[in-house]
């Protein structure tokens, strides 16, 4: 705990099984009281890894349902647990887990209610290996949403993220995608609520083992993103209301 404020992580997994151990190991329990892990229906020992590793709240998909349905399932589980902050780590270790002190501190001292891991402050991103058409489409998507949404953020785009349990309770998930464009509607949803969003820089590590979608899923989700982005537009000046954002 931070402030008696109950910290929980979740991961949600698909096929995290060689880099699960690692990612696990540097999460700071001095602070995080419990571990959420969901797996999607994963093809290798994810789920006998979490069980090695002793983690107590682990839920498997019977079919995989999408990254998107993954995180709803973690959230769930997690407020039902009693969670004052939320903390979304990718257990395929692209993200550090020693930043969890960081951004955790930033919600319990009650400076933000969400806080984001930034690749693309400093030089994270190329400098673990982002793909540059990833890094370029990043960079491009990124500016393009905060002129069409007025914001200013360095990436929408990461999957490192801290929630307080206020605001997760006051977004209507169930409406978002079961995929990938999950994410972008979930800030879009945390900015039409009137929250600020806190980022900070974070090292990132892009390898084989890491979860990546190849280029025509990128395509899919670069597309998302230009729809999410202008149905917010016309939401926020009352031209059309969208159920995403109720």
């Amino acid at each position: 705990m931070i402030n008696s404020k109950r910290i929980i992580v979740v991961l949600p997994a698909y096929n995290a099984s060689k880099t699960l151990k690692k990612t696990y190991l540097e999460i700071p329990f001095d602070i995080v009281d419990d571990v959420v892990l969901v797996d999607d229906n994963s093809v290798d020992e994810t789920l006998q890894v979490a069980k090695e590793l002793g983690i107590k709240h682990v839920l498997k998909h019977q079919k995989n349902k999408g990254y998107g349905a993954n995180q709803k399932s973690c959230y769930k589980k997690a407020l039902s647990l009693d969670a004052d902050i939320v903390v979304m780590l990718h257990p395929d270790y692209q993200y550090s887990p020693k930043l969890i002190h960081s951004m955790a501190y930033l919600i319990a001292n009650d400076v933000y209610k969400v806080v984001i891991g930034s690749r693309i402050l400093g030089k994270g991103a190329i400098s673990g290996g982002m793909p540059i058409y990833k890094y370029v489409a990043n960079r491009f998507l990124t500016l393009f949403q905060n002129i069409v949404i007025g914001q200013k953020l360095s990436e929408y785009h990461s999957g490192y993220r801290v929630f307080s349990k206020e605001v997760l309770n006051t977004l209507y998930l169930e409406c978002n995608s079961d995929d990938f464009i999950f994410d972008n509607q979930m800030i879009c949803q945390i900015f039409n609520k009137g929250y600020e969003i806190a980022e900070i820089t974070c090292p990132t590590k892009y390898n084989k083992e890491s979860s990546s979608i190849n280029f025509r899923r990128s395509l899919i989700y670069g597309f998302g993103v230009i729809k999410v982005s202008f149905q917010y537009f016309l939401h926020k000046n009352k031209i059309k209301n969208f159920e995403l954002f109720k």
